[in-house]
């Protein structure tokens, strides 16, 4: 019987490397605008949802920002 070594091909490393590289050299990377374009989208999608985490959030601000 036979063994096989378990190793990662050269192509599948190359091609991560590549990858990395790519989105590294990539230009114009604005990761608040994506997060705001992602938010857009949730909200779209499920609206109830969105307004759930909004009432969340601002009771939870308004409890711990209260000014006395």
């Amino acid at each position: 019987m036979a063994t096989q070594a378990t190793s990662s091909s050269p192509a599948r490393e190359s091609r991560a490397g590549n990858t990395e590289r790519s989105v590294a050299q990539r230009e114009g990377l604005e990761p608040v605008e994506d997060l705001m374009c992602y938010a857009r989208e949730y909200a779209r999608q499920q609206p109830e949802m969105a307004a759930l985490w909004c009432l969340g959030i601002g009771f939870i601000l308004g409890w711990k920002l209260r000014p006395w």
